[in-house]
């Protein structure tokens, strides 16, 4: 777990594929209490520390996640995802060169939870929701092209499915039609940029990784 901001109302780790943000059936040890054990460690605080979950990415996805470290904070941001008021841009490394440079990516999407997949449906679907990402080409290389993505609504594997459907899955993503795995068991996208005001101070955050997906991250 690397903490990359904090102060006393909120933190911010760059999660690495494979691990889970929020506990679940697995029993694996979640984001959330790493983060609590941290705190706990760091600040010499005796009893419970308080770690709230304001938002979750996949787990084979990498990238930045925030947590709260007090109820204020939790129930701001938790009003703040939902009313679209925190900003993330991906990157994600697909496989093949997508012909336009840029573009607007429209489909109605249709998650299954059986199986733990999103389809791209048709509006005549009750169930299915529509779902809008736009995308620009940031490198192109032999056989994979990296994009920064930017999401305008918030699907269940929404950027995993949308690119599948453009026939440029992601690299690594076997599950939405990728060639073959990543070594590590991640795929290549990552949660790269974060914007928001803080919940508190009202101050803009505006934090973003140094590095991006390339071709020769584990390959396998």
């Amino acid at each position: 777990m690397q903490v990359v901001y904090e102060d006393n109302h909120i933190i911010v780790v760059n999660k690495s594929p494979g691990e889970i943000v929020q506990g679940d059936k697995t029993g694996d040890t979640p984001l959330s209490e790493l983060v609590k054990q941290y705190i706990k460690e760091k600040y010499a605080k005796p009893g419970n520390v308080f770690c709230g979950v304001t938002h979750r990415i996949d787990r084979p996805v990498s990238g930045l996640v925030i947590f709260a470290r007090t109820s204020k904070a939790l129930e701001r941001l938790n009003r703040m995802f939902r009313e679209g008021e925190v900003h993330k841009t991906y990157h994600a490394l697909v496989e093949g060169c997508p012909e336009r440079p840029e573009a607007l990516l429209e489909n109605w999407l249709l998650s299954d939870g059986r199986i733990n997949k999103t389809f791209v449906s048709d509006s005549h679907n009750p169930d299915a929701k529509l779902s809008r990402l736009e995308y620009r080409v940031i490198k192109r290389y032999d056989r994979y092209t990296l994009l920064e993505v930017n999401l305008l609504t918030g699907r269940k594997h929404q950027i995993r499915a949308q690119l599948a459907a453009t026939g440029h899955p992601i690299k690594g993503d076997l599950k939405y039609g990728a060639r073959r795995s990543n070594r590590d068991g991640g795929i290549s996208l990552q949660a790269h940029r974060i914007s928001f005001t803080h919940p508190v101070s009202k101050q803009p955050i505006d934090i973003e990784l140094p590095d991006s997906p390339t071709p020769a991250d584990n390959q396998k």
